[in-house]
């Protein structure tokens, strides 16, 4: 298909999508002639994706040209390339380490894995970000003098390991590795907020069976 076709099949302006050719978030076409390129399916697969990084997800260019660069790396192992391409989008800042609820935090998150079994969340715990959100949480519970530690964490966690094998039976689905890659990280963008919404819904209806409307 020519620019044309690709912009009106994506909804793209073709200003946007040569400003994403220029960025290299989305590869070039085949050139046909000196000022004619053709593109395909993949182009608007990942034009989509692109789309849903910057507009709904709220990431800058330059992290999702990184992101697309991990998910492009046919090089890496699969579970290394998942991780690097999730792990590429904005995430919360390091905790200051010499903070006591830090510190705390850390001791009950560890706390947390030996009890759920997880060796290797334990091993990648010093360089996921998913570790480091969950401390920085947990932290700020400790601060406000709610002990949320192991204990507490454990059944939400069994509940997530449940949603994680979920994700990549429905990732397994697609036919090819960047797909699968691509829909880990939309997933990571667009499910986070399915779930989010799912929890806040099922909290309302549990209070309103529990309390009522009143």
């Amino acid at each position: 298909m020519r620019l044309a076709e690709l912009s009106e099949r994506s909804g793209v302006s073709t200003a946007t999508i040569k400003y994403y050719l220029r960025e290299r978030l989305l590869p070039p076409g085949r050139q046909v002639n000196a000022t004619t390129a053709e593109y395909d399916e993949e182009h608007l697969r990942r034009l989509r994706l692109v789309r849903a990084m910057i507009q709904v997800g709220q990431v800058p260019v330059a992290k999702v040209r990184e992101v697309l660069g991990h998910v492009d790396d046919d090089s890496l192992g699969r579970a290394i390339r998942l991780g690097a391409a999730t792990w590429a989008l904005p995430q919360v800042p390091e905790p200051v380490e010499d903070d006591e609820y830090v510190q705390a935090a850390r001791q009950e998150v560890a706390a947390l894995l030996d009890r759920l079994g997880w060796e290797n969340a334990k091993l990648l715990a010093t360089i996921s970000p998913a570790y480091r959100s969950l401390v920085v949480a947990v932290a700020a519970f400790r601060r406000l003098g709610y002990g949320w530690g192991a204990e507490q964490l454990a059944p939400y966690a069994e509940l997530m390991h449940r949603t994680a094998v979920l994700d990549l039976d429905n990732m397994e689905t697609h036919p090819s590795e960047a797909e699968r890659v691509e829909f880990a990280v939309l997933g990571a963008i667009l499910n986070e907020p399915v779930l989010q919404a799912l929890h806040r819904l099922a909290q309302e209806e549990e209070s309103t069976r529990w309390y009522g409307f009143g």
